[in-house]
């Protein structure tokens, strides 16, 4: 059992705003989240309001999807708060934060996922550790993001 944090930041030659609303709103990550394409048949579920605070998204999918629900429970301008809760492949809930810092030429974005490993994940995380697993999908994602909020007029 141990505490864990992956992060990652890149910079987007964006207006913060406009990279708030693509992450905001789990509509957006259709755009650029990095297991969107998990699973060409996954399950979504929208409840709660459309962006912000109590915004929810659940998803059932394929072995590599598995299923979940996301809750946005803190949104301010420079910060976005997410709880995630996986349901599967493995049961873990962590804590996601996006904040976006203004800079010369953008925004830096950084994507932190924070948790605690426990049961057959805590094992697990001794021999594969977790910024290894997920470190390349938080790197996906942000290209993602980087190419949608560049490219696309706010």
């Amino acid at each position: 059992m141990g505490n864990f944090e992956v992060s990652r930041r890149t910079v987007i030659a964006a207006d913060p705003a406009r990279i708030h609303a693509l992450i905001d709103n789990f509509g957006q990550w259709r755009l650029w989240s990095p297991w969107e394409d998990a699973d060409p048949q996954l399950a979504r579920t929208y409840t709660g309001p459309e962006s912000g605070v109590g915004a929810r998204y659940a998803w059932r999918g394929n072995r590599k999807a598995g299923a979940g629900v996301m809750e946005i429970k803190a949104d301010a301008a420079r910060e976005i708060g997410v709880e995630l809760t996986f349901e599967k492949p493995f049961k873990a809930t962590n804590f996601v934060t996006f904040t976006l810092t203004p800079v010369p030429g953008g925004t830096e974005v950084t994507w932190r996922m924070t948790g605690t490993h426990s049961g057959m994940m805590g094992v697990l995380g001794k021999v594969f550790p977790i910024d290894n697993l997920i470190g390349k999908d938080f790197d996906k994602g942000l290209a993602k993001l980087k190419t949608i909020a560049e490219s696309t007029p706010a």
